[in-house]
């Protein structure tokens, strides 16, 4: 764990008891978030960004089990934390918001009431000072009359102002990390970029990390400032925003940038990476990515890529980043060249 990251994940590996079987979701996810930075997951759905960010919480199914790994945060390993630990973890320290904030706000008590609940628990506030607390945040994120909020039970809101709300309430306990699991895709576009640049600016503001967790590459170019690209449970590709973007390596990226929109292809068809996910990764041998990938060889048929460093910041798991295929005259810059403008 360098002197400047917050949380280190390393090797996590996680399984599912199925009917069918084992499920091996999570094969040797490894990624550290740095303190005061944006970093995001990205992926396809499947690929397993929202249970690693499950995973550091432990906020797992009962049929998960994680069997590897560690997850090291400000040096503590929250793997080996009791349930009780980990309580005061959540909330205090480390904060999540979730993708519909309708199914994670309760209908039954009054917003005023579900914050003034947790900063109680993870704060030593007295019921006035929550209440203040409550106050100064949902004003921090931009809703009015905050007064009538706190009085307003989840379905008299917005769903843009229910997003908000859980923003002010995974802040108020004032956490050093923020995991946030797709906040945006239940909103309507103008809502969208509202609580992105929300999310930003209060990140800077209260200077903490967080966890974006997206499939959406244009959120992750507005936002983030390091990401890492998930496929079937394993990174493929880590860096900088600039290094994926500007300089794609692995052709799991390379296809989903080559999947944006873009004006200048209006009427045409859009790209798009044949085949889908593999349903347990886990028992692929070789590359998870080779029978959806053009520039498979042989070699990646029967062993997996490790993270070949590009640079100092930016890592591929792919042997075109590494070597030339011998069967055939394509190397990794032809596989994966060109640049795409942030």
């Amino acid at each position: 764990m360098s002197e400047n990251s917050l949380l280190t994940v390393s090797n996590l590996k996680l399984e599912f008891k199925t009917s069918r079987g084992t499920l091996k979701a999570l094969n040797g996810i490894s990624f550290d978030v740095k303190r005061g930075e944006v970093f995001g997951l990205v992926g396809e759905t499947g690929c397993g960004k929202t249970i690693t960010g499950l995973s550091i919480l432990k906020l797992l199914p009962r049929s998960a089990t994680i069997t590897n790994g560690e997850i090291r945060f400000d040096e503590i390993n929250l793997l080996e934390q009791s349930n009780a630990e980990m309580q005061d973890i959540r909330g205090g320290k480390i904060a999540m918001i979730f993708q519909d904030p309708s199914s994670s706000l309760n209908p039954v008590f009054s917003i005023g009431s579900q914050m003034m609940r947790v900063i109680r628990q993870h704060t030593n506030l007295n019921a006035m000072q929550a209440n203040a607390r409550a106050s100064e945040m949902l004003e921090a994120v931009g809703l009015p009359d905050v007064k009538r909020i706190l009085n307003s039970y989840p379905h008299q809101l917005s769903g843009g102002q229910q997003q908000r709300v859980m923003i002010a309430m995974a802040l108020s306990c004032r956490p050093q990390l923020l995991i946030a699991d797709e906040p945006t895709t239940a909103l309507d576009v103008t809502i969208q970029a509202q609580i992105l640049n929300l999310l930003k600016n209060l990140q800077k503001q209260f200077d903490i990390s967080v966890i974006l967790i997206t499939h959406n590459l244009g959120v992750v170019a507005q936002t983030c400032d390091r990401l890492a690209v998930l496929y079937a449970g394993r990174v493929a590709e880590i860096g900088t925003t600039q290094d994926i973007f500007n300089n794609p390596q692995h052709p799991y990226t390379r296809g989903l940038m080559n999947a944006i929109p873009k004006p200048q292809m209006r009427g045409k068809k859009m790209a798009a990476i044949s085949g889908s996910v593999p349903s347990n990764p886990g028992v692929i041998k070789g590359c998870a990515f080779a029978e959806r990938c053009e520039f498979v060889f042989d070699k990646c048929k029967v062993e997996s890529p490790a993270l070949f460093n590009i640079n100092e910041t930016h890592h591929a798991s792919c042997f075109l980043v590494n070597e030339r295929p011998q069967t055939e005259d394509r190397g990794p810059s032809s596989a994966v060249s060109g640049q795409i403008s942030l």
